[in-house]
């Protein structure tokens, strides 16, 4: 009980830094909370994976109740069609996501995450020097929905992968390929991420995950608080701090602490 009750703790109190520091960004923050998770709490990949899809519904849930008094509700109904197609592949990739990370053996899987951590790093790192503008591609209604259901496949399957919601994702694609203005993207986000994380979240369950219900009450849920309470800090520090400069950084600490996570797990299974 007492090493459950510091996990708690330690949950908590690592949560909000990470939830700040994702706030500062527009993020909520899964993409650093992972190497944690596998390093700080010693968490297989798999284990991790899940708890942190487990927190980042937590977060998505949070962010909906914060931004919905305030989205511009008359553009997102414009957008209805490419919302709904994003929805439809991202929960079609989710589902597969967690297929694939069933059968990857443990240090595939760890390779996997690895890839894929240092590839939002190094897209972080890219709009620090290339901020995401509004922009959008021509395309007849009936294209749009099918490219929006290709990339919601993509998107899909990376959250399951690394439990995570996909805002690194989503956003930039919203804003790139289908012009939707930032504010809008970030509520779209969130609405597209939301059935895509439960998705993901089913079929981790379904695989064996959270057999251990104390996991839930002990990590999850005050990782969660933690990481609500980071975001409002992040989300209210953010006119104090250049945009720019803090992806620079935070996609490089990423990328350091994905491989430092990755050797550590290499030393761990060739003991």
């Amino acid at each position: 009980m007492k090493m459950k009750g510091k996990k708690s703790v330690l949950a908590l109190f690592t949560g909000a830094p990470i939830g700040c520091l994702g706030g500062l960004i527009g993020l909520g923050g899964a993409e650093f909370r992972l190497p944690v998770l596998m390093g700080l709490f010693k968490y297989s990949a798999r284990q991790a994976v899940a708890l942190n899809l487990a927190v980042s519904l937590i977060t998505l849930l949070s962010s909906l109740v914060f931004r919905l008094p305030n989205a511009p509700l008359n553009q997102l109904v414009t957008h209805i069609p490419v919302i709904l197609s994003l929805i439809a592949g991202g929960m079609i990739g989710a589902h597969k996501g967690a297929q694939y990370s069933k059968n990857l053996s443990e240090r595939a899987l760890e390779k996997v995450i690895l890839y894929l951590l240092i590839g939002i790093g190094l897209l972080l790192i890219t709009e620090s020097f290339y901020p995401v503008v509004t922009g959008g591609l021509p395309m007849p209604a009936l294209l749009s929905i099918v490219v929006g259901v290709a990339f919601g496949l993509g998107i899909g399957v990376v959250s399951s992968l690394l439990g995570v919601a996909g805002g690194e994702l989503i956003i930039p694609t919203l804003i790139l390929i289908f012009g939707l203005d930032i504010k809008v993207a970030g509520t779209a986000s969130i609405i597209i991420s939301l059935p895509t994380v439960l998705i993901g979240l089913l079929r981790h369950r379904s695989n064996g995950a959270f057999t251990d219900k104390q996991e839930i009450r002990a990590l999850v849920l005050p990782m969660g608080i933690g990481s609500i309470i980071g975001s409002f800090i992040g989300g209210t520090l953010i006119i104090y701090v250049s945009g720019g400069i803090l992806k620079l950084f935070l996609g490089t600490i990423l990328i350091v602490s994905a491989w430092k996570m990755y050797l550590k797990t290499k030393r761990k299974h060739s003991i």
